[in-house]
């Protein structure tokens, strides 16, 4: 059976639920935050799910309560939001057809690193494996409850989803990366400021992101399957499936962590890491050009909740560095 938590609010206190594949959401005794259970269960040298089911109580209908992002920090700092693109089967075709005018019909540089991910993204247990394309998304203040509008900044020249999944994780205080399991994701980026130049995929990448209620324990089914689309006015614009999961992958989970972590810096004890693992699914590869109040619906099993955010534009801020 497939375990879920489930982070809420109600009545002006949070709580957290776990569901499982059937019956109803049972609320934990004592638990507020789904980082004070995992502080809980690494203590106890338990799972997440057996510290969970230590503390069940009474049924919940999520339906009187708000949905929250399944993990956070109170220091939003201490969260960090990270990800890895071009690791889907698929995923370059669209990065190839932004990046394909400049490169005047030589193999870019985005192709490149498809192939390399296809060659080396899958290693045999304990041995390295190439590196994937990796981006710097913000911190924990970037991070948006599902149903809660995402906003592209006033500069933005696109705001677009990435239909993903995302892992979790806790450093623990010996510095090692525990993961939590895993979220529907909307990466949201800039694909306009992407396409202009490859190298500005940074500045494109630093905009707020979603995820779904749900944080899913225990193992990831390698076949990923479901949905993303953009709802306008109450009418379907856009949609086409959504693949993910190491069998619609050219890079295994293990080889995205291991780059990821390998670095000091993401190893900090108290530190909770939101991973984006990357996407072949995009309405920008369509041409469609979203509007402010377009809704973006995106859902696969096992997760049992759809990820919707409407789209809003952010107002313009006026920045004047000051001499000291």
């Amino acid at each position: 059976m497939a375990y879920r938590l489930i982070q809420f609010a109600e009545n002006c206190a949070r709580g957290v639920a776990l569901l499982g594949d059937e019956g109803a959401a049972r609320r934990l005794l004592g638990i507020e935050t789904t980082l004070q259970l995992a502080r809980i269960a690494i203590d106890a040298d338990t799972t997440l799910v057996a510290a969970a089911q230590e503390r069940t109580g009474d049924a919940i209908d999520l339906a009187d309560a708000t949905p929250l992002a399944p993990i956070d920090h109170p220091d939003a700092a201490h969260c960090w939001l990270t990800g890895t693109g071009l690791t889907h089967l698929g995923s370059a075709e669209g990065r190839d057809k932004m990046h394909q005018p400049a490169a005047g019909g030589a193999l870019t540089d985005s192709m490149r690193m498809f192939n390399m991910g296809l060659d080396g993204g899958k290693p045999a247990p304990g041995e390295p494996g190439v590196q994937p394309e990796w981006f710097y998304k913000g911190d924990g203040s970037h991070l948006v409850p599902p149903g809660a509008p995402l906003a592209s900044p006033a500069f933005a020249l696109d705001g677009s989803e990435e239909p993903e999944l995302a892992g979790i994780y806790l450093i623990d205080r010996d510095g090692r990366p525990r993961r939590l399991g895993y979220a529907l994701a909307n990466e949201f980026s800039d694909h306009v400021t992407e396409r202009g130049n490859y190298l500005w995929l940074a500045h494109s990448k630093l905009r707020p992101a979603s995820l779904g209620a749900e944080l899913l324990l225990g193992d990831l089914p390698a076949d990923v399957r479901g949905a993303s689309r953009i709802v306008r006015d109450g009418t379907t614009i856009w949609e086409k499936p959504f693949l993910s999961g190491e069998a619609n992958m050219s890079h295994s989970l293990a080889n995205l962590e291991a780059h990821h972590f390998k670095y000091p810096l993401f190893r900090r004890p108290g530190d909770v890491h939101v991973h984006f693992f990357g996407t072949a699914t995009l309405s920008f590869a369509d041409g469609v050009t979203t509007q402010e109040g377009d809704i973006f619906e995106i859902e696969a099993a096992p997760f049992r909740m759809a990820l919707r955010n409407p789209l809003t534009l952010a107002p313009a801020d006026t920045i004047k560095v000051l001499p000291l």
